[in-house]
């Protein structure tokens, strides 16, 4: 049988190896008599048509359609391609501003609208990744969105150039918990500009943070050049952040002057001992439980470091924590330049450290003071401290907070609540108009609503405060206690008699926490 000789393959249109090359002159000749086209559409379509209608094999019929669509494919990306660079080349030269200007106006910007400013277009996408665009980073949010790869990569975008770095999120703002409350305050106005403490408190039942305790290792790596000269640190219920990744974050920013950490699973006598160590320069301190009530770790000799390692405190939030009222009087003694501070719905307060407010040459300047909600809070020694403010003792206080939704403790048993406590909160207002006084409590059943009676008669003040006639029942009742109060300078003086020097007061000691040791150290203030 004679040798059967095959010709040369038949070239496959789909065949890219197989098709000729074209010089990219005669590429452009081909694209501009396509694109010269009048009406392009028909005329491709029955050109094609008649192609496949003259290839005989089926296959070759089905190559020849995906090499259309290739071609066509590639075709249209090349037309999205030319237009996105002159839409940039547009951009470009219609934007006024030169590039450097351009990064600092994004530098100013909040992370999410420096994230869709990128996404505009090229030009704009270059400035957005300059370092200086990311030395503010807040990626806080109701709905948690942002993971770890976000974070990470924004910190080390940022570098060295970071300041401040926000994370986490807040439940959105409830109703108020005093619904039926006796409410006196003066019309002062408060700076309250960023979210309320309302809005940033422990969340409860809600969905749990989408990053995790590795969140901050980016400002630790490489030397921790990104957390070497971080200002500002904000965390706000991040549940899977513990006490050892938080204070691995801390000794890499050691220059930090403002954290706030809300919500997060940590301990506060290890927290503190990382902020005395590592943070020498700490103004700004603001520390909430997530589980209000049970943290009693709290030493004094963590309180003594704490004022050793952080002499400039300015403002100390401590909430939700067990403090006894020796440990408070050393940090608010012992910080000299201490202007706020916030120890709201700390269990064991009984109000024996306001003694230490007044009267001495040492004596706090304290310009905001808020004890809200402080379960042990007694009734005494708020009207005792504010009788103390009617004689003339801390004229710097600009705001004072002793809300309680469970009303004050009474003097002999902290269990008997008082809902209509016997405190000069009117002549208060009235001698001290400069200060902002806020004292909400819950309403007994014998009493009537102040907001919702018709019959209460509402007065205005000269210098416009508010006042109900249902508001001044109370008033007759003042004195039966505030002789007392006054009687003697040296029983309510910071040194003689104040009940916080520890074994003094029987009450007090009931409520601390501490070991023996512990309970009777003598504060050398």
């Amino acid at each position: 049988m004679d040798p059967i000789i095959l010709g040369p393959k038949r070239p496959c249109p789909g065949d890219l190896a197989a098709r000729p090359y074209s010089s990219p002159a005669a590429t452009d000749r081909l694209l501009e008599s396509l694109l010269s086209l009048s009406d392009p559409s028909p005329s491709l379509d029955l050109s094609l048509e008649r192609l496949i209608d003259s290839t005989p094999r089926e296959l070759d019929k089905e190559l020849l359609v995906e090499a259309a669509l290739e071609v066509g494919s590639a075709l249209l990306e090349a037309a999205l391609r030319s237009a996105r660079k002159r839409a940039s080349s547009h951009n470009a030269a219609a934007w006024p501003l030169p590039p450097d200007l351009t990064v600092k106006v994004f530098s100013m910007l909040d992370t999410r609208s420096l994230c869709h400013a990128a996404a505009t277009c090229s030009m704009f996408n270059k400035c957005a990744v300059d370092p200086l665009c990311y030395a503010n980073i807040d990626l806080t949010a109701v709905v948690p969105k942002v993971n770890n790869t976000v974070v990470s990569t924004m910190i080390q975008r940022a570098g060295r150039n970071l300041q401040s770095l926000k994370l986490g999120i807040w439940p959105s703002p409830s109703s108020a918990e005093i619904s039926q409350s006796m409410s006196y305050s003066s019309r002062n106005s408060i700076d309250t500009s960023g979210p309320s403490w309302n809005e940033k408190k422990p969340r409860q039942g809600r969905e749990s943070s989408v990053l995790s305790r590795s969140c901050l290792l980016a400002l630790s790596v490489d030397g921790g050049t990104a957390g070497a000269l971080l200002k500002r640190l904000h965390l706000y219920n991040i549940d899977k952040i513990d006490g050892p990744a938080l204070c691995t974050a801390l000794s890499a920013c050691q220059s930090l002057i403002d954290l706030e950490v809300i919500g997060l699973h940590i301990e506060l006598r290890r927290t503190l001992d990382a902020v005395s160590t590592y943070c020498h320069s700490m103004k700004r301190l603001s520390l909430e439980s997530s589980e209000t009530g049970r943290d009693d770790s709290l030493k004094s000799t963590t309180c003594l470091d704490l004022v050793t390692g952080c002499p400039n405190l300015i403002s100390l939030a401590l909430r939700g924590f067990k403090l006894q009222d020796h440990k408070v009087k050393i940090l608010v003694k012992g910080l000299h330049y201490l202007k706020v501070v916030d120890f709201s719905t700390s269990y064991s307060i009984t109000g024996i450290f306001l003694r230490n407010l007044v009267n001495g040459a040492n004596a706090p300047a304290l310009e905001v003071l808020i004890l809200r909600d402080c379960l042990h809070l007694k009734e005494v020694e708020i009207a005792r401290f504010l009788s103390a403010v009617l004689g003339g003792d801390c004229q710097l206080l600009k705001y004072l907070d002793i809300s309680n939704k469970d009303g004050l403790s009474a003097e002999e048993d902290w269990n008997n609540r008082c809902y209509n406590p016997r405190i000069p909160i009117m002549q208060v207002l009235e001698a001290r108009p400069d200060i902002c006084l806020v004292a909400e409590f819950p309403q007994e059943a014998s009493f009537v609503d102040i907001e919702s009676s018709s019959n209460s008669q509402v007065s205005r003040s000269s210098d416009g405060q508010i006042f109900s006639s249902s508001s001044l029942q109370m008033m007759p009742s003042l004195s039966l206690d505030l002789s007392s109060a006054n009687s003697s300078e040296s029983n309510y003086n910071s040194d003689q008699g104040s009940g916080n020097d520890d074994g003094q007061d029987a009450a007090y000691v009931a409520y601390d926490g501490d070991s023996f040791d512990d309970a009777d150290y003598q504060s050398p203030w």
